[in-house]
């Protein structure tokens, strides 16, 4: 006699935690499952828990003593969080920036970008996990690549991950002598090894496997969500602030703006590995036409440390590693912003969290997670 053999079904769902203490989180992040087995039926994430009230800081100090609290919103990217502040305040203040400092925040910007999707690519192979196979081996290596980045920051700055490069009207520092060699050699260096760490990945079966049709992001629900910068750019659409809408003499330079149409965990890691390359041709261009000049705008001293803009309204964004960074600054004529309001990338990416999850499975929370590449200083502010 034959038996009939039976599919187990869950006869009912179970709540797990995942958080807000996890490894593949990177910052603190409570994420509610609700799974049915293990095939994720609901999710709902819990942020706030790095939360430290930036923006009200912003209205309680001084516009140029409020700068560097900024490099502690997105901490592998400091710089362009005082690109994008500094910008605001100098089209609210009309305040012209020297040529010579456009470039050298174009180059630091993009020197940033590079160190950011490093750290996520090194990351994001290691929370893969040991079935993947070389995942701590990418992770060193591209740690040991990001170092030689941090080493310009700090033979220009002194400081390493919050530089406080940028200062209202231009930069502090001007670039020390070598730093054409150092850049040159330190990127040339970069870009072959970018070359083999993709070749390592693309070829692995278990990474094709856990990336390729995982957590697939429709063009449309990423514009639904307000999605920006790599998410957006992995799901087909070409849209890149420093395209769209050239600041700092962006205009000026020859790069393309990577972008596939497959909305997956495999296209949004070809397109921050894009990105690096594009951030090279940048960067070479840059340096080698560098302008002379001053790097600030001759401003008093007295103004530098109380500037007052008239009163008015504005919005600035930058091209964030994780994509649109804005800043809303509403000015009554005081040496403090009346109200401060930071439109953070990875706050708007991570809000897709919940419909790239449903129907997978619990192994691919930490790919689609790590995908977004959520900061959560930049989330909670």
């Amino acid at each position: 006699m034959e038996r009939e053999l039976k599919i187990y079904e869950p006869e009912e769902e179970i709540i797990l935690n995942m958080g807000p203490q996890h490894p593949s989180t990177h910052g603190v992040l409570r994420i509610i499952l609700k799974l049915s087995g293990e095939k994720i039926v609901d999710v709902k994430p819990d942020i706030g828990y790095l939360h430290r009230g930036v923006e009200k800081l912003g209205e309680t100090y001084t516009y140029v003593q409020f700068l560097p609290m900024l490099d502690r919103n997105d901490y592998l990217s400091a710089t362009t969080n005082e690109f994008g502040y500094v910008l605001a305040v100098e089209k609210l203040a009309g305040i012209m920036v020297p040529e010579r400092a456009q470039y050298i925040r174009v180059i630091f910007s993009e020197l940033s970008r590079i160190a950011s999707h490093l750290v996520w690519l090194g990351t994001f192979c290691l929370d893969l996990g040991g079935a993947l196979g070389g995942g701590t081996t990418v992770f060193l290596y591209c740690f040991r690549e990001r170092e030689r980045i941090l080493d310009i920051f700090e033979k220009m700055t002194g400081s390493r991950l919050h530089p406080h490069l940028m200062q209202i009207g231009g930069v502090r520092y001007d670039v020390y002598p070598s730093i054409d060699k150092d850049i040159k050699e330190t990127l040339q260096t970069v870009e072959k090894r970018i070359n083999e760490y993709e070749e390592m990945l693309i070829n692995n079966p278990v990474f094709i496997d856990r990336t390729k049709g995982i957590g697939i992001l429709p063009k449309e629900v990423a514009m639904e969500y307000g999605c920006s910068g790599p998410v957006l750019r992995g799901s087909g659409v070409k849209f890149d602030l420093r395209k769209a809408c050239p600041y700092s003499s962006y205009d000026k330079f020859d790069f393309d703006v990577p972008s596939f149409d497959g909305g997956d965990v495999f296209d949004r890691f070809r397109v921050r590995m894009e990105e690096m390359r594009q951030s090279i041709k940048i960067i070479m261009q840059a340096i080698e036409g560098l302008p002379q000049g001053p790097i600030s705008s001759q401003m008093p001293v007295k103004v530098k440390v109380a500037i007052k803009p008239k009163p008015g309204e504005v919005y600035v964004a930058v091209e964030s590693p994780r994509g649109e960074l804005g800043y809303y600054i509403y000015s009554d004529g005081k040496p403090f912003a009346y109200r401060v309001k930071i439109r953070a990338p990875s706050f708007s990416n991570l809000s897709v969290l919940p419909f790239l999850l449903k129907g997978h499975l619990v192994a691919d929370v930490v790919a689609i997670l790590g995908s977004i590449d959520p900061v959560f200083g930049d989330v909670d502010r």
